[in-house]
């Protein structure tokens, strides 16, 4: 889609608007109802919705918690969803009516009430994991009566706003339920049954399984569910959810297969390999208080640490980690927006290495210039259970890349998951691994929680010149101006490199041959209501 489109497609919907399985003993069933059951790797930080901004958490709340507005399943198109319209009634104004009798499953009324008190407690929450910083341009939201929300914003003009009720910011949580100041337990959650989306929680072992049932006061966009029961089970090696998925175990095999477990597969006449759209990144993270020379080390220096991050980039081999590791699963990434989205440009190829391959040279003379005479040493983390279990022969590749300059010597170790999110936002982490899960299609999603002061990464980049266009770009209403302001921040943010992108990849669910309705959103929401066997 077009940046023009997608300006048309807001200001449009404005107007329009105005937009039973083996070996799982003990778990849920309906009596004339096969369960789908679907395998992940993914684990579970929070499913309190003010703490969650990660694709294995968002998983289990995109199909239990209600929102506003919603994409269609299977687009990015972005629709009311517990919402009868929304529009803006002001340049700064976006009111949302509700549809009448909502409830949550517990039977309390969901009202404006409700919508207010969630976007309050996010905001208020701020959890260094959660996802606040996509509510940059929220100013407050008014509860005007029972059905009637109004979002009062920053600045005009938002063309994102729409696209960010969808988004893991958007959920919106029972008020009888839920503390204002503070994150509830995942027990807690499950047991107050505060869930309004397509199903309900019946029970709840955290990152071992989670059964959902059928919500039959589900009014939303996504249409009927299709099943009664899905169990979402949990795997720590991804070799069993391969197997088990094989072996029909399993209905469904959701994240992560390695790229060979995948090419496996293929040649499986048992299951079935379902592709959907990219957009998902790998990238390392620079902190710049505890990377070499940061602001925070004995021997702090900002030119030598630009310095460290600029022959890192100057030497990793991205075509080698597509072809050795991921055998084409994953592309190159040059730059911040991956390739495909409208504004992407390709700055890292222009800045570093010879047209994208390494540069050896590059990175010994931007260290020499620096003053930087010995080898660096370079602390990296990386989860082994979170991005696929290939991460570790990525990370195993990129030490020897950089090793092998003879400009550095590196240290790799991993983290699980759920320790991971607490360590690497306390600055644990000099240099570590993430990887980025669209919250909605647009470029905007790749800059804004990345680069605005205060995002997500809690990486302490900080660049007002980044802040201002961002800023800009969000409520520019001119297409083509709007694109020059996101090409403009790829640039400069390539020449500080908070983080350095590596590769972009698609989507990919493994199902068995008897299960229908898989299907793949370009926001990678994988919602399970659409599965039947």
């Amino acid at each position: 889609m077009s940046t023009n489109k997608l300006a048309l497609r807001v200001l449009g919907f404005a107007a329009v608007a105005s937009l039973g399985v083996a070996g799982l003993a003990g778990c849920a069933s309906v009596s004339g109802s096969a369960a789908i059951t679907v395998g992940t790797t993914d684990q579970v930080v929070s499913i309190d919705p003010a703490a969650e901004y990660d694709n294995g958490s968002f998983a289990v709340i995109n199909q239990s918690f209600p929102f506003l507005l919603n994409s269609v399943p299977g687009t990015a198109e972005v629709t009311p969803d517990i919402a009868e319209s929304a529009k803006f009634t002001a340049p700064k104004d976006y009111t949302v009516v509700l549809k009448s009798g909502l409830k949550f499953a517990n039977g309390h009324d969901l009202t404006a009430s409700d919508v207010k008190f969630s976007f309050d407690r996010v905001v208020k929450i701020a959890d260094p994991n959660g996802p606040s910083s996509l509510l940059w341009n929220l100013d407050s939201t008014e509860a005007k009566d029972d059905l009637t929300v109004v979002f009062h914003l920053k600045n005009a003009n938002d063309q994102t706003f729409a696209a960010t009720l969808s988004s893991p910011a958007g959920p919106i949580v029972d008020e009888e339920s839920f503390p204002a100041d503070k994150i509830l337990s995942d027990e807690a959650v499950v047991k107050a049954h505060a869930f309004a989306g397509q199903y309900d929680i019946t029970s709840y072992k955290k990152n071992e399984l989670v059964s959902f049932k059928k919500f039959d006061g589900y009014k939303g966009n996504a249409g009927e569910v299709k099943n009664s029961v899905v169990n979402l089970k949990y795997y720590t090696d991804a070799s069993n959810l391969k197997l088990d998925v094989q072996k029909g175990n399993i209905d469904v095999a959701a994240r992560s297969l390695s790229a060979t477990d995948i090419e496996s597969l293929a040649k499986d006449s048992n299951v079935v390999i379902n592709k959907g759209p990219g957009g998902e990144i790998r990238y390392i993270v620079f902190n710049f208080n505890t990377q070499p020379f940061g602001a925070k080390t004995a021997d702090a220096n900002p030119a030598k640490a630009l310095a460290v991050r600029q022959a890192v980039a100057n030497i990793v081999d991205r075509q080698a980690l597509s072809t050795q590791v991921y055998k084409g699963t994953y592309t190159p990434l040059y730059s911040y927006v991956p390739t495909g989205i409208p504004g992407a440009v390709t700055p890292l190829k222009d800045l570093y290495g010879k047209d994208g391959a390494p540069d050896l040279a590059a990175a010994a003379a931007v260290l020499k210039a620096a003053g930087i005479t010995s080898p660096v040493t370079l602390n990296i983390q990386w989860a082994p259970d979170h991005y696929g279990p290939s991460s570790g022969d990525e990370y195993a590749l990129i030490k020897s890349q950089l090793e092998a300059s003879g400009l550095f010597k590196v240290n790799i170790q991993s983290t699980e998951w759920v320790t991971y999110t607490k360590e690497r936002t306390a600055d644990a982490y000099p240099l570590y691994q993430l990887g980025w899960f669209p919250d909605y299609s647009d470029a905007d999603n790749w800059l804004t929680p990345f680069f605005l002061k205060g995002g997500f990464l809690g990486n302490h980049y900080d660049n007002a010149a980044v802040d201002k266009l961002i800023e800009a770009q969000g409520v520019e209403p001119d297409a083509a101006k709007r694109k020059q302001d996101i090409e403009a921040i790829q640039l400069t943010v390539a020449k500080d490199l908070s983080t350095l992108p590596l590769l972009q990849g698609s989507q990919v669910v493994v199902s068995g041959k008897s299960v229908k309705g898989v299907t793949l959103d370009p926001s990678f929401k994988f919602r399970y209501a659409s599965l039947t066997k």
